[in-house]
């Protein structure tokens, strides 16, 4: 293809102005919109590849698709089947307009043709995260160990993270997220690490609630987390891709939510639900850590050829 254009990157310049937590959420879509379509207009490519499921996603491809620019969905059809989340919905739209369509496995494939996408849209190329995950382990090693900077020895932690709106904006539920790494380090006898988004700095702050009893860490640098999450024990979060990556790099998951968009991992073994129930999280720990870490990654690599684009 002789012109192209990767959207994710796009947007995250469109939409940097307009992401700040003080400015109202229903104002963000709109300025994303704006910059996008100049983006767009600028450039003028024949095809934009869209990625992810986050509010400008869908923004960018009704842009593209309003201005006649060929839309390809990476990581198409991902999904929860939870309509209260918003990146449920951001899903589905991106994905019913978008021309061309890369699955990332089986089953997503076929829950786009159940959803009413033609297959000859649709194919299956594996997804391009397995390649981040070890190409960013190749990286990594290069570093200075995040573990030695800790004092953590691999497979002597568990690792935690949440950040999602059904977790950490009411009350009860984040609570629960909270007090069971405490519970859990206590039962095991490990440290859990929770690493803390900004998003969830934030809530904790609105809510007045403590994180004295969990060890915690506000920032790490971009190649810090892979290490981090392939060395851990065992991984608690609420975040998708974390989820997937988990399984590729052979670390048992437990995934504080009722649902998941990778429901490929816990076929495979390598994931379980626990939602937020401490107890409940206490439990799936221990059937994880339980049971065999022999899985096999269900997301293939990224096939797909540039001029298949």
């Amino acid at each position: 293809m002789s012109s192209s254009i990767h959207l994710k990157k796009s947007i995250e310049h469109a939409s940097m102005s307009c992401s700040e937590p003080q400015e109202p959420t229903q104002s963000r879509p709109a300025e994303a919109m704006t910059g996008i379509e100049k983006i767009l207009m600028k450039e003028k490519p024949e095809v934009a590849l869209i990625q992810g499921d986050t509010n400008t996603v869908p923004v960018g491809a009704l842009v593209a698709s309003r201005l006649h620019i060929k839309i390809s969905r990476i990581e198409a059809d991902l999904r929860s089947f939870d309509r209260q989340m918003p990146e449920e919905i951001n899903r589905f739209v991106t994905d019913h307009i978008s021309d061309r369509l890369s699955a990332p496995t089986e089953t997503a494939w076929q829950n786009l043709i159940k959803g009413g996408i033609r297959e000859e849209e649709i194919f299956i190329t594996g997804n391009t995260i397995v390649d981040a995950v070890l190409q960013n382990l190749v990286m990594v090693r290069k570093k200075v160990s995040i573990l030695q900077k800790m004092c953590l020895a691999s497979q002597e932690y568990f690792l935690a993270t949440a950040h999602r709106a059904e977790n950490v904006d009411i009350k009860e539920r984040f609570k629960g997220v909270l007090e069971g790494p405490f519970i859990i380090c206590n039962e095991f006898s490990l440290p859990v690490i929770f690493a803390m988004h900004p998003q969830t700095v934030r809530v904790l702050q609105t809510f007045n609630l403590s994180v004295d009893k969990i060890q915690n860490i506000k920032r790490l640098e971009h190649l810090e987390f892979p290490q981090f999450k392939s060395n851990a024990r065992l991984v608690l979060t609420d975040f998708c891709g974390l989820q997937e990556e988990a399984c590729i790099l052979g670390v048992p998951c437990v995934t504080l939510r009722d649902n998941t968009e990778r429901p490929e991992t816990l076929e495979v073994g390598a994931n379980v639900l626990a939602g937020t129930n401490p107890g409940e999280m206490v439990s799936c720990v221990k059937k994880s850590l339980d049971s065999s870490l022999n899985w096999r990654n269900p997301f293939g690599g990224w096939l797909c050829r540039a001029e298949d684009w």
